[in-house]
């Protein structure tokens, strides 16, 4: 039987965070240049994390790939911010 603690399901709500992202991305519902795809993205690595750490033994692959994760939806979290900045006024008309 599995013996399941409270970091497992964080881990998998994490899991489903990254999983239900990509797949809006990919049916066209949500768009990845903006801010909502990248901050799920880094929730759900978070999430997946935090299992990491309370793992008798680390896994270092684990932890790299969503620490990259992380990074990389952060920096796209900044870029989506400083693009917005730099919109074009609406026309008027």
């Amino acid at each position: 039987m599995m013996n399941l603690h409270w970091w497992d399901f964080a881990g998998f709500a994490g899991v489903f965070l990254v999983l239900g992202a990509y797949f809006l991305l990919q049916t066209g519902r949500m768009r990845g240049d903006r801010v909502p795809y990248s901050l799920i993205n880094a929730l759900g690595a978070a999430g997946i994390l935090i299992p990491v750490w309370y793992a008798p033994q680390m896994n270092w692959s684990v932890l790299f790939i969503e620490a990259a994760w992380i990074l990389i939806s952060l920096y796209g979290i900044w870029h989506s911010i400083i693009r917005r900045g730099k919109a074009p006024p609406p026309v008027q008309g």
